[in-house]
Formats: C-alpha cells, structure tokens, sequence
C-alpha cells in the first residue's frame, strides 16, 4: 500500500516525554493534535475490529511517517498500550501513539509541516474527541506505558 493512502486508515499522536522531568508535549497542528490530518466529517470511537488489515500496523505506520515528514527511526517508539479506534464512513481508523526519544522535543521537525509541540494544559480549542484521545494518551505517557 502507498505511503500516502496509510493516511486513510491512521491518524497519529506525537509526542515528548522525558524521563528526567516531568515535561510531556504533544504536536498540534492548527486545533487538531492528529498527524496527518484530522478524523472525517462524523467519525466516532468503535471497538477495535476483529480483523486488522496491515494497513493498521504500527511499523507501516511509522514507515510513512518516516517518508511523510523526514523523521529518524531511532527517534520514534510506538506506544503499544494505546489502541484506539474510530469508525468513519469509509474504514476504521487507528489511532496511533509515537514517542519521541530525543533528549529535547524536535521542533523543528514539526514546523515545516505546521506542527508545534505543547504541554496539554494549552491545547484549548481542540475539538473534544481529540482531547478525549490526548487524555488517554497523557494518562498511558503518565503511568510509564
């Protein structure tokens, strides 16, 4: 499957913890923390689906990051704990939790693509299904998984 169509059926949380202070920061992009862009018009959370195509998979996923926005593979670790599913008219859609591993978070590897890293308490405007997924995805940073 091509790079670009992984995006159809993936949405992906960046984020930043450091393991000597307690600093986590996410990307957004506008008012959508969801990289590439964000859930279609209607989309709602499912249970994850009894058949998961490879589409789904958190290495093809994190290959078309790689080749989307030039990020280093050694700095992005899949947060296996976060499984989140969304339903849309057309497939479901994973949601993605990748880590960054850098000592400071990169920003500006963000940038070019209109990303900027925050801490949750300034994610103000982000539509309330996104923050949903942002609070499980802080709750799963916090507790080390």
């Amino acid at each position: 499957m091509d790079s670009a169509n992984i995006f159809d059926h993936n949405r992906v949380i960046l984020c930043h913890f450091d393991n000597y202070s307690p600093a986590s920061f996410f990307a957004r992009y506008g008012s959508s923390i969801l990289a590439p862009a964000p859930l279609p018009e209607g989309a709602g959370a499912i249970a994850e689906p009894a058949d998961i195509t490879e589409c789904h998979a958190p290495e093809v996923v994190k290959a078309a990051l790689i080749v989307r926005y030039g990020f280093a593979p050694a700095e992005l670790t899949h947060a296996t704990g976060f499984r989140e599913w969304m339903g849309s008219s057309a497939a479901p859609i994973r949601i993605h939790l990748f880590r960054f591993t850098t000592f400071d978070p990169p920003c500006a590897a963000l940038e070019p693509h209109g990303g900027i890293f925050k801490p949750i308490s300034e994610m103000r405007g982000t539509p309330m299904m996104e923050l949903n997924l942002l609070r499980r995805a802080f709750d799963l940073v916090m507790s080390g998984g």
